[in-house]
């Protein structure tokens, strides 16, 4: 049985000392096996902290097997519809509040899902630490991917100071509130305005002073907005492509754009970005989404 959760990544060496001290703290998931890549270890914990990416773990043997699940804040989504099964994750963890079960996959103008609540609290918003943020989600009413955590960091550590960013399809506010930190200026928008609702929460928890949310189609953005950006991130895997030119307008020449889209080839999206005037500076894969298929994105540059 495996699972995805949260880890860090420790020499082997330091192993020990490590473990224990995440007993200590009550940060350890005793229930996951320890992973060990080369002269690493990754040690399963029960929430984000710093240094901590995403990994799948096997179920610690001698445990009672769990179902496969994923955990979002105090969330666990299981992709079968167990109620038994349920109630034993929910028992698992102290840190759970909410065991789900995913009916179908995110779809819609609003990105959005639905789900089934199993067990526990009758709920589906939670809230995810991230790299020093906090996050307020709503699982049936807006997009958010935890996956995406060190995608975030990644394009923040590219980010100059005093850059004019676009996150073109913001959601709850992950991409635009971590790169505010090094940003002059955000502008969030979304279609979805329970998404951008719960945006404006995570913008004043997060203290998020320099981020304008913007409740706005994107196809429409370069006749609302009077700038062009150094950076655009497009965070809209299923359709984005027909979003490509809409986000070179909004682009300055010698800007970046950081696209994401489902491929089931390397390459696949190329030929249009050329045929728009951009390069690809790299295409990397993101996470696999199902057989013969994965989420990549593309760093473009637009000059």
């Amino acid at each position: 049985m495996t699972i995805e959760q949260w880890g860090v990544r420790v020499p082997a060496r330091q192993g020990e000392e490590t473990r224990q001290a995440l007993i200590r703290e009550g940060a350890l998931d005793a229930s996951l096996k320890v992973l060990r890549d080369g002269d690493m270890l990754i040690l399963p914990i029960l929430s984000e902290q710093k240094g901590a990416d995403r990994f799948t773990f096997e179920a610690h043997p001698g445990r009672d097997p769990l179902l496969r699940h994923e955990l979002v804040g105090g969330i666990a989504i299981l992709q079968e519809d167990d109620m038994a099964g349920a109630e034993k994750i929910l028992a698992s963890r102290p840190s759970l509040h909410t065991v789900v079960y995913a009916k179908g996959e995110v779809s819609g103008e609003y990105r959005t899902r639905e789900f089934t609540i199993l067990a526990g609290k009758p709920t589906t918003r939670t809230q995810v630490t991230e790299h020093g943020h906090r996050f307020i989600i709503d699982l049936a009413g807006a997009y958010f991917s935890a996956r995406l955590s060190t995608e975030r960091q990644r394009i923040l550590e590219m980010v100059q100071d005093g850059e004019v960013v676009l996150d073109m399809f913001a959601g709850v506010g992950p991409f635009a509130i971590t790169l505010a930190a090094r940003a002059a200026l955000v502008v969030a928008a979304d279609l979805n305005p329970q998404a951008v609702g719960l945006m404006l929460e995570n913008l004043a928890q997060n203290r998020a002073r320099n981020v304008l949310p913007l409740l706005a189609d994107a196809r429409h953005l370069a006749g609302i907005l009077p700038w062009q950006f150094d950076r655009i991130v497009m965070n809209l895997p299923l359709s984005g492509t027909e979003f490509l030119p809409d986000a070179f307008r909004l682009c300055r020449q010698g800007g970046t754009i950081h696209f994401y889209a489902l491929v089931s080839a390397e390459g696949e999206h190329t030929a249009r970005i050329q045929e728009l005037g951009g390069t690809v500076l790299a295409e990397r894969e993101v996470r696999s989404y199902s057989p013969g298929q994965w989420h990549a994105v593309y760093d473009v540059w637009t000059g």
